[in-house]
């Protein structure tokens, strides 16, 4: 089994909505800014490469089709993901399971592609299932006034027509090596997938943990559309890594991939740091 991380660009976010009601006198000191209060996140994506013959892509990033639209995040070095894949020895067409976390543009955006001549949307990924849960698709569907500006249908309907979409409702195995499990908080039915290495098990924790600075339980998201309950999800994950010594990997932190977490006395921090390829 192999895990392989892919960055597929970055963006900026206003710190401020990163880090809800902690100061900027606090969040400052475990993660940089710009003149103008913006934070560099990562776009993360895994590929994984199972013992029974899958290759698994988790999350894709925001593609090119809304970047106008969402100027306001000034995205720059973003990366065809397709080629990147191709660059590791890997067709897109090759991709058996496409694991999406949620349904925000930033973690699902090259789902689909346009054709520039004709406009016509086209899947990225083929012939792979598509995994969602049911809660974040009725969610896409019938959005909330706080996340409708994050979903685009262009995105995900041509993966419904194709019958690709998997739907889950419950923490699900995709195969021996990796379990898909539903937490809520930032947005109704995330996924995190747990993958079962040979030396421990990865946490690819989403927008649950989505930072090394997020380990404390207390510093959560304004984009967070469930507070409390994002609390709640961050204690049962974190709570497992520590004990199992899972190391989580943070889909947005520009500048640390992975670790794992340790407690002290009734505090959460960084750990070790784990390297992937």
């Amino acid at each position: 089994m192999t895990i392989q991380i892919i960055d597929t660009g970055y963006f900026y976010a206003d710190g401020g909505a990163m880090f809800g009601a902690i100061p900027k006198s606090a969040w400052s000191r475990r993660y940089p800014s710009d003149e103008t209060n913006g934070c560099v996140l990562a776009m993360r994506s895994l590929v994984i490469k199972t013992d029974d013959g899958r290759i698994v892509l988790v999350d894709n990033g925001a593609g090119n089709k809304h970047l106008k639209q969402l100027s306001y995040y000034r995205f720059f070095n973003l990366i065809d993901l397709g080629t990147e894949l191709r660059n590791r020895g890997i067709q897109p067409e090759e991709i058996t399971d496409v694991v999406l976390t949620h349904l925000h543009f930033d973690h699902c955006g090259y789902t689909t592609q346009k054709d520039e001549s004709t406009g016509h949307l086209f899947l990225s990924f083929p012939n792979a299932n598509h995994w969602v849960s049911r809660k974040q698709w009725e969610n896409f569907l019938h959005p909330n006034a706080l996340e409708r500006d994050s979903y685009f249908i262009e995105n995900m309907q041509a993966v419904a027509d194709a019958g690709l979409l998997k739907l889950i409702d419950k923490d699900t195995p995709l195969c021996p090596q990796i379990e898909l499990r539903i937490y809520d908080g930032h947005t109704p039915g995330q996924i995190v997938p747990y993958i079962q290495a040979t030396e421990r098990t990865f946490v690819f924790a989403g927008d649950v943990i989505p930072l090394v600075a997020s380990v404390s339980p207390e510093w959560i998201s304004a984009y967070d559309t469930y507070p409390i309950t994002s609390y709640n999800e961050k204690i049962r994950m974190l709570e497992e890594a520590v004990r199992e010594e899972q190391a989580i990997i943070y889909c947005h932190d520009a500048y640390m991939c992975c670790s794992t977490v340790k407690k002290v006395n009734a505090y959460y921090r960084k750990n070790f740091i784990v390297h992937i390829q």
